[in-house]
């Protein structure tokens, strides 16, 4: 496949991982964890799933600094210069705009894919073919392009996409009608079933200029900090200029500050085996279990009469588990997690309450 010059991918990596606790921790969080088994990291498996379609020169990640010999040893191919670090997290629009004035120095003329990370994609090949057609789509109609996905039930952890069915000119492409933040369930079943709807991948495609005239529009303070930094892009006066920058950055989503107010926004419909494997529950429903219905993963392990429960386990010790339904038990060298695994926002509630009181376990 001949690679276009022009196309840039910036993977967002600068998360914590919090909902993965006690395996995800702040100095290691998720994306830099073999979590699914494969013998890759999920930023891996993302570097080398964009290096299918994109220049590996044009490819940037953006971290916070704890993390940077993480990403040196992860990916050993990528230049200092691809290597973005953020001084301290500012959500996603500020993460974004660093990484659009810095390609503006570099290349005016880009296209970009903004990714996370962390992401599940089962159909590699579907995937690509709808990478390349968001970037076909955001060049010609000179628009900002996202990713819906198909739902495959009312998930009430991820935010939705409502696509204006009157106003698609070719298969598959739609303006976008409106943004919707994660909502609950009888909310998520009118969703699904309107047809309407579609997951909110936080995939993003747009040209340099698109998205420099929704910061100049909707965000103009984020755009003049980083903006500033035109001269110094590139050079070693770039750290010192992002500390200052993002000093005096406010913390604001790419989508609340402008996906969501933004008018010229197509979203191209897909379905490639997606999932942003956010939560021990999300992976729990991705992957395979055994005939009880358990995900099991320990190196000694005897159980009996247990089902529909999630044990993973990193030490050599026998782990011996009796009697218990739709648990999730997850052991690390310091931390024993024992809960029943039943809302994601229940879990997330007691890990921020132990961490708020034992911040040397995050």
């Amino acid at each position: 496949m001949t690679k276009n010059k022009n196309h840039y991918c910036v993977i967002m990596a600068g998360g914590a991982g919090v909902r993965f606790w006690p395996l995800s921790r702040n100095k290691h969080p998720k994306q830099f964890l073999d979590i699914l088994g494969t013998g890759k990291t999920f930023i891996q498996q993302t570097f080398e799933r964009f290096e299918k379609i994109i220049p590996r020169e044009n490819i940037l990640v953006v971290i916070g600094e704890s993390h940077l010999n993480l990403v040196k040893n992860q990916l050993p191919d990528i230049v200092d210069d691809n290597i973005l670090i953020e001084p301290v997290r500012r959500n996603t629009a500020p993460c974004i705009a660093y990484a659009t004035y810095k390609l503006l120095a570099k290349n005016p003329n880009a296209t970009v894919v903004v990714s996370p990370s962390d992401h599940l994609i089962l159909d590699e090949n579907a995937f690509i073919e709808t990478i390349q057609k968001c970037l076909t789509t955001a060049e010609q109609k000179k628009t900002m392009v996202t990713i819906g996905i198909q739902p495959t039930r009312p998930e009430t952890g991820y935010g939705y996409i409502q696509i204006n069915k009157k106003a698609s000119s070719e298969s598959g492409v739609f303006k976008v009608k409106t943004f919707t933040e994660k909502p609950n369930i009888e909310m998520a079943k009118i969703f699904v079933e309107s047809g309407e709807f579609f997951w909110n991948s936080g995939i993003f495609i747009w040209s340099l200029d698109t998205i420099k005239k929704s910061f100049d529009e909707y965000l103009p303070d984020i755009a003049e900090l980083l903006s500033a930094g035109a001269d110094v892009y590139y050079t070693p006066k770039e750290k010192d200029f992002i500390l200052q920058a993002y000093s005096e950055c406010r913390a604001i989503s790419i989508d609340f500050g402008i996906m969501e107010k933004a008018q010229n926004v197509n979203v191209v419909c897909a379905d490639f085996g997606w999932s942003d494997l956010g939560t021990w529950n999300s992976l729990f429903l991705h992957k395979e279990k055994d005939e009880a219905a358990n995900l099991t993963d320990a190196k000694n392990i005897f159980i009996e009469n247990v089902t529909n429960s999630m044990i993973k386990a990193n030490s050599n010790k026998l782990v011996v588990i009796k009697d218990i339904d739709n648990y999730l038990i997850v052991d690390t060298n310091d931390v024993l997690l024992i809960c029943p695994k039943t809302n994601d926002n229940d879990i997330k509630k007691l890990v921020d309450e132990v961490l708020l009181k034992n911040r040397k376990y995050f």
